[in-house]
């Protein structure tokens, strides 16, 4: 559905996008998750259309970002992060209007409009002045806008930013409920609406995709090795010797606590699992065991280290460039 090959976007001497490749499927529900300047909101921008790139291919639908926007608009609804409402007309006259915008006949708008109140949940709302709603609901009618001409793609920029829990979940809600008709990309710098809300994550630094994956896969790259949590009573030297000399075990660090319990925190080689090896010395030693668990890492550890990996690599390359 949605197909990016080199993509770059210059302003300047500054890439901001810097020759990135990605498709999305139909259907998907795909995040797109970096840290502020990462480069996300100018790919959406050019993705529909809002702005043109320096250089690369992009297509929605088979339909040319480039040289077929008119196409692309029609397929695409697009929630920027801050939609430009205007605050002095009313939910409903401002859906009208829109809807007079996209060329819809006045039963159509009329349809559409009702189709979206229900969909967002506007009901209520509907035909209070904008100035009066609150964040939350200005989100709604900006989603609403979105998928006034029910597109097949569904681009969202920041859709839960500014949003209170309560109406972050609604907002998540919707989106798994927008997914059985639309396919949906959206973009976020919180890392748990990511996890939460989508089935494939394409994260992105520095302008480039630096990792892509579902929420699973991501977790497996996290380490290059497990670390595994040990905590038993025996004698605390001994017992770090005995568990380092362990095939596939880097490191050991042992604290010791005042009532003769020890806990280890052991690091091991990639794709090692050495839990049943370790019990087994345990067993054999005699030593009492309270805890013995294998770490698993989470998808902000990932993400924070990938990004900051990116920035490195590209102050280095700055500082290569001014030498």
């Amino acid at each position: 559905m949605i197909r990016v090959q080199n993509l770059t976007k210059l302003y300047g001497d500054r890439k901001a996008v810097d020759g990135i490749s990605f498709h999305i499927e139909e259907g998907e529900i795909v995040g797109f998750l970096g840290p502020n300047g990462a480069g996300k909101t100018t790919t959406l921008r050019i993705l529909t259309c809002y702005m043109p790139a320096t250089s690369g291919a992009a297509s929605i639908g088979g339909r040319d970002v480039f040289n077929n926007s008119m196409a692309v608009r029609r397929i695409v609804g697009y929630l920027p992060e801050n939609a430009p409402l205007d605050g002095n007309m009313r939910a409903r006259e401002y859906l009208s209007f829109r809807g007079k915008i996209r060329g819809l006949n006045r039963p159509d708008r009329e349809a559409a409009i009702k189709r979206v109140t229900d969909q967002c949940w506007l009901g209520d709302f509907i035909d209070r002045p904008i100035h009066q709603l609150s964040k939350g609901m200005r989100q709604r009618v900006g989603l609403s806008d979105a998928l006034l001409h029910d597109p097949k793609v569904l681009i969202l920029d920041e859709p839960t930013v500014g949003l209170d829990p309560g109406q972050i979940r609604e907002t998540r809600n919707l989106i798994h409920e927008l997914a059985k008709r639309h396919t949906v990309l959206l973009s976020s710098h919180i890392l748990p609406e990511v996890e939460a809300t989508c089935e494939r994550t394409i994260i992105i630094a520095g302008g480039k995709i630096v990792a892509s994956g579902s929420p699973e896969e991501l977790k497996k790259r996290i380490r290059e090795g497990s670390r595994l949590i040990l905590e038993v009573a025996g004698p605390p030297d001994e017992v770090k010797k005995t568990v380092s000399g362990e095939k596939g075990i880097q490191s050991v660090e042992c604290v010791a606590s005042d009532n003769g319990w020890h806990r280890l925190t052991i690091e091991t080689q990639k794709n090692v699992d050495p839990r049943e090896e370790v019990y087994k010395i345990v067993k054999q030693k005699n030593w009492s065991l309270r805890e013995l668990r294998l770490e698993q890492g989470s998808l902000e550890e990932f993400f924070v280290r990938i990004t900051a990996e990116q920035a490195a690599k590209q102050r280095s390359s700055k500082q290569e460039v001014r030498s």
